[in-house]
């Protein structure tokens, strides 16, 4: 009588026990259902550009800056969340992937949400974020189940766990709140800095707790590289535009080529300076600076999709289609590239606890770059030049750090590794 060959566990997906992973595990990588969770935030940050190009288009600078930063904290908040539980308590059985398709439908709602709320702020003078709260509803139902099973089934760090199931119940009462107050801009501006202190203050508190949850440094940096990654899609959706727009004008010609230069190359520029900090390397001996890479992550994010959003602007300006200068629409491009760079350099420095020397000369002849840039229109330059100039505002890093700065960081590395977490 035969016997039935056992299934090994990889093949199955049955309930597992949520014990929490090993933060020095080797070889571990993004998983397929991260990758496919990733995808419903493309029509997020979609969403928040174009809403957010238009309004820059069209002069609105305090609705823009507004809905864009409001939007963007909340869509890198929502991946966060996900991605850092994920990292200490994957399981991949059946009732994580459930969960997991509960917070991205989640996060579709959300995304429905944005025009909304743009839309709001230009019309109606407040915030309409009910349905952005609704997504985060569900999502976070998914996600306080999580964090309770792995309270339950790990009990070495259910405090842990537990602080952060309550911290994420306490702000969602909060963003609930909001949504059913209808208070003017100022009061909502006051509540919504308060509840965000609050979203950012419940991981500190809760990785205070039994050593924390067992994040692995070198996939949390995958899955932020990943991220950015799409962000930087933005970027590309943004080139196409211009050179579409270009071609449309003038059809084919020396400005189209400038211009589909100038949008993939910036683009390419940024994903290449991205991937010059030493982000795993650095988290693997000090899990201490999680909490400040962490947070300025959200800031390059934001940045690298309000870059991409500044191309579509260039784009409405080549189109005639715009209601600003040509000035206005290189700052557009201009600032948040601006920021791009210098969050990287200040990522690069909290890293590696100094400031280096070679940096300031690189910052220097970036901003030499930009602020050529940035007088270029007033001088009659054509737009697909100005953003050509811009193209080289990052490939300034790249350039310096190809032919000095990788050796440069070696021997930062070598000295970094060697001293005590403080």
């Amino acid at each position: 009588m035969s016997t039935a060959t056992p299934v090994p566990d990889s093949l199955h997906h049955h309930a597992r026990r949520m014990g929490g992973r090993d933060p020095r595990e080797a070889h571990r990588a993004a998983t397929p259902l991260e990758l496919f969770f990733d995808l419903t935030f493309v029509t997020s940050f979609s969403f928040a550009a174009s809403r957010y190009a238009h309004a820059l288009a069209e002069g609105h600078y305090a609705v823009a800056l507004i809905g864009f930063g409001f939007a963007s904290f909340a869509i890198c908040w929502a991946w966060v969340n996900f991605s850092w539980f994920a990292s200490a308590y994957d399981t991949d059985d059946w009732v994580f992937r459930v969960a997991t398709m509960g917070q991205m439908i989640g996060v579709l709602i959300f995304a429905v949400g944005l025009p909304p709320m743009f839309a709001s702020l230009e019309h109606g003078g407040y915030l309409d974020n009910s349905v952005m709260v609704l997504g985060y509803v569900i999502m976070r139902v998914a996600l306080v189940f999580q964090w309770l099973r792995a309270a339950s089934q790990n009990p070495a760090r259910r405090r842990a766990c537990l602080t952060y199931a309550v911290a994420i119940l306490i702000a969602q009462v909060g963003w609930v709140s909001l949504s059913l107050s209808h208070l003017t801009l100022g009061p909502t501006f006051a509540f919504v800095v308060v509840l965000v202190l609050i979203e950012l203050a419940g991981p500190v508190i809760a990785e205070r707790r039994d050593g924390g949850t067992p994040w692995h440094a070198h996939h949390i940096a995958e899955r932020h590289g990943l991220f950015a990654i799409i962000a930087l899609g933005e970027g590309v959706v943004g080139s196409v535009a211009a050179l579409s727009m270009v071609v449309e004008e003038h059809g084919w010609s020396l400005d189209a080529g400038l211009a589909g230069l100038a949008g993939t190359g910036l683009t390419f520029a940024m994903w290449w300076v991205y991937f010059i900090l030493p982000s795993a390397r650095i988290l693997h001996t000090r899990r201490d600076k999680a909490f400040g890479w962490g947070y300025t992550q959200m800031v390059i994010v934001t940045s690298i999709v309000a870059t991409g959003a500044g191309l579509h602007v260039a784009a409405s300006f080549i189109k005639h289609e715009a209601h600003i200068g040509p000035l206005a629409t290189v700052l557009t491009v201009a600032v948040p590239i601006s920021v791009f760079v210098g969050s990287i350099y200040a990522l690069y420095s909290y890293l590696m606890g100094r400031f280096d020397r070679f940096h300031t000369w690189l910052l220097l002849a970036t901003a030499a770059v930009v602020a050529l840039a940035v007088i270029a229109p007033p001088s009659g330059v054509d737009m697909a030049v100005c953003l050509v100039i811009l193209m080289f505002a990052p490939v300034v890093t790249v350039v310096g750090y190809e032919l000095r700065g990788y050796r440069h960081q070696l021997g930062a590395l070598a000295q970094e590794e060697v001293r005590p977490a403080e």
